[in-house]
């Protein structure tokens, strides 16, 4: 993501005028190449600067975060990616980060420590939350018709415990809100975390993705909202299979609040 359209700076741009911004905004893998995932990107650094929020990102200077090398057992990618990513991010004297993708804010602000990466680590949900209550933006007008479930992914919710984040930023969005029967730390996982986003399935077998979507159109909901780029996918995929794409969207909650607020 080179972040031209949305004016959107690099630390090198920073640096060059010495200065660092508030917040690095660590896109991520999925943020950056993924079509779907580029959407949430753009629609959160509009939250960003609306806000009024100093913030860089490391563009071409970012690498995995080795996330799924670790997971998938390749301990050696992972030390080369992160060792790669924190000299740069020492580098640049990054002290607070910020990330839309559970995976990537789970790696830095619990792997990289034992590494020498030490940072203030932020999900984008938890931002979300403190600026909507600080007055720094609007939720917008939303619907209240709107009838939204949400989905808890594993590395914010269960690995991490944070569950009150994202239901504050919905609670605010004033929609109709109910929880699936798996929620919080008993939430279902999409089926893509510990690297089995790229996994084959075994034929026959019936997807853990499609039991959770089950779930979400028992209560036949106009919205899922999710806040990790793979569960999206997960979810999106799901929904296809169940022939469900038109009816029910799949959002995350910097896009719902883009959208009421028609940025």
């Amino acid at each position: 993501m080179t972040g031209k359209k949305l004016n959107v700076r690099t630390m090198a741009e920073w640096a060059a005028e010495g200065k660092t911004p508030e917040i690095l905004f660590w896109v991520g893998c999925a943020g950056s190449f993924d079509s779907r995932a580029q959407k949430v990107t753009k629609a959160f650094c509009k939250v960003l600067q609306q806000a009024g929020i100093e913030f860089g990102i490391l563009g071409t200077e970012e690498s995995c975060t080795g996330d799924p090398a670790r997971r998938a057992g390749n301990e050696f990618i992972f030390q080369m990616l992160a060792l790669q990513n924190i000299q740069t991010l020492n580098a640049y004297d990054v002290k607070k980060i910020v990330t839309a993708c559970p995976h990537c804010f789970n790696t830095i602000k619990n792997e990289y420590p034992e590494l020498g990466g030490n940072y203030d680590v932020i999900h984008h949900t938890q931002l979300l939350k403190e600026l909507i209550e600080e007055g720094r933006i609007k939720v917008g007008e939303g619907e209240k018709s709107l009838k939204m479930t949400y989905h808890d992914s594993c590395y914010l919710g269960r690995i991490n415990g944070e569950f009150e984040a994202p239901r504050k930023v919905i609670e605010a969005l004033n929609a109709d809100f109910k929880e699936m029967k798996r929620s919080r730390r008993n939430g279902l996982c999409c089926g893509a975390g510990g690297a089995q986003m790229f996994k084959e399935d075994e034929p026959g077998n019936k997807r853990v993705n499609t039991e959770r979507v089950e779930e979400a159109l028992e209560l036949n909901p106009d919205v899922i909202v999710a806040n990790c780029p793979f569960c999206i996918t997960m979810l999106s995929d799901g929904l296809k299979e169940k022939d469900k794409q038109e009816d029910v969207m799949i959002y995350d909650l910097s896009e719902l609040i883009v959208h009421n607020n028609k940025w």
